[in-house]
């Protein structure tokens, strides 16, 4: 091989390796958010359960005083 063939890749080799780590860094990021997206919707689904019981208990309350 000559030198310019080694140089390609070498360079190529360096880049490939840039980019993986680029992609390892953008996996660990994506589940990083789907671990909170999922921590989110578990909140949010728990304060839609605690608005309906304060829901039933105001209407509870205001049947109560008709």
């Amino acid at each position: 091989m000559g030198d310019d063939v080694t140089a390609l890749l070498v360079a190529l080799a360096r880049e490939n390796a840039d980019l993986r780590e680029q992609l390892a860094l953008a996996q660990d990021m994506l589940m990083e958010t789907a671990i909170d997206a999922g921590n989110l919707h578990a909140l949010i689904e728990a304060v839609q359960v605690e608005r309906d019981a304060w829901r039933d208990e105001a209407e509870r309350l205001q049947a109560r005083r008709a």
